[in-house]
């Protein structure tokens, strides 16, 4: 999995009633663009996650990266 600040991260719900999940990856503190990531959700909270392969990395333009 390689990410950059700016992509989404987006965690399918993993049983039957959960929602997926969306966060903006605001810093990857892997090398080359690995995991771990810093991740900020809708409502603020800020985490730091290894997503497992329930996870998929939703790649922004790199122009849209910084806005």
């Amino acid at each position: 999995m390689e990410a950059h600040a700016g992509d989404r991260l987006l965690m399918h719900g993993r049983t039957v009633g959960q929602h997926d999940r969306v966060a903006d990856i605001i810093e990857v503190l892997g090398t080359g663009g690995s995991p771990p990531y810093r991740l900020r959700f809708k409502d603020g909270h800020e985490s730091i996650m290894s997503p497992g392969p329930d996870s998929v990395v939703q790649h922004t333009a790199p122009e849209d990266r910084n806005r």
